[in-house]
């Protein structure tokens, strides 16, 4: 199969048949084997039944319908698991990324043997509110990553379909797909500059926590992807340099009383000096996080069941 197209949504039964119906177009036009995976994240509104509706007139289409709402990331994860094509496509539902760019995006990732292909969104239609907020977090996370992209947000991408087999997205960890690929071994990241319209049913999902959380996740993501495998190397740095603050401290303390105490002076106590409470206080955070490090490296950072997410139906 040539193309399997992710698409998670929620609330978009109007958007919907229209998008299928372009999909379609374009996938007849370049004579391309494809399938295309919608992924219900619980939406509230009639979305499961258009999908069923469509599922009933193409056999390319699949469904998947979580029982609530669980975000983004885990929409596009189970929609992995069951892309089969060599390229796979994801892109939002909302219709404001166009489907005529997959032709491109496919020659991408075939003829140019990139691993990702990720959308630039250069001239955008969206309220300042969001423009603004979104470049700041490009930024961000150009720097923290080490990738040459200008819009990390982007829903339309491309992966080879090994890529995408060998990630694991959870929490809100989509937007650093290509982040999370680098990390993987697939270093050719590329980008594209794709058409953006604006948005035609609905409203849009973004708010404030969603900028909030993106930086708490790029933080998080790039610590773990330093230390994960190796806390020792972060927490065992510190609680060294904590420890040695603390020894320091302790030999001032010591050696003050030495004098004192050469002079014929019992005083003063060593209660008394300050080093003596920064030595203490150093010594036992600095073993705190030496122990942190310890455990770090006992406890397996994977959770068997991270993944796992309550299906209603799948079709």
């Amino acid at each position: 199969m040539d193309i399997s197209v992710v698409i998670p949504l929620y609330n978009e039964a109007e958007s919907l048949p229209e998008l299928y119906a372009w999909i379609e177009r374009v996938m007849k036009a370049n004579n391309f084997s494809y399938e295309v995976i919608f992924v219900n994240d619980g939406s509230t509104d009639n979305s499961w039944e258009v999908i069923e509706g469509l599922k009933k007139r193409s056999p390319f289409v699949k469904g998947v319908k979580f029982r609530r709402n669980y975000g983004k990331s885990p929409g596009l994860h189970c929609g992995f698991e069951r892309a089969e094509g060599d390229v796979i496509i994801t892109m939002d539902a909302d219709l404001q990324d166009s489907p005529d760019e997959i032709p491109e995006l496919y020659r991408m990732i075939m003829e140019e043997d990139y691993d990702v292909v990720s959308g630039w969104k250069k001239k955008r239609y969206d309220p300042i509110t969001k423009t603004v907020p979104t470049k700041l977090f490009n930024a961000t996370a150009r720097k923290f990553s080490g990738i040459k992209l200008h819009d990390f947000n982007c829903g339309l991408k491309a992966y080879k379909n090994i890529v995408v087999k060998n990630i694991e997205v959870y929490n809100d960890m989509h937007r650093y797909i290509p982040y999370l690929a680098k990390i993987a071994g697939f270093n050719k990241i590329g980008e594209k500059v794709v058409q953006h319209q604006a948005r035609k049913y609905g409203t849009t999902k973004f708010g404030l926590s969603r900028f909030v959380n993106g930086y708490l996740d790029l933080i998080t993501l790039w610590f773990t992807s330093r230390f994960g495998k190796k806390p020792m190397h972060f927490f065992g740095l510190w609680g060294s340099v904590m420890f040695f603050i603390g020894f320091i401290a302790l030999v001032v303390v010591l050696g003050m009383k030495m004098a004192s105490l050469y002079a014929g002076d019992p005083l003063p106590l060593v209660t008394s000096s300050p080093y003596f409470y920064i030595s203490l206080t150093a010594m036992i955070l600095g073993t705190q996080l030496f122990l942190a490090g310890f455990l770090g490296e006992l406890i397996s950072r994977s959770d068997s069941k991270r993944n796992h997410y309550k299906i209603e139906a799948e079709i």
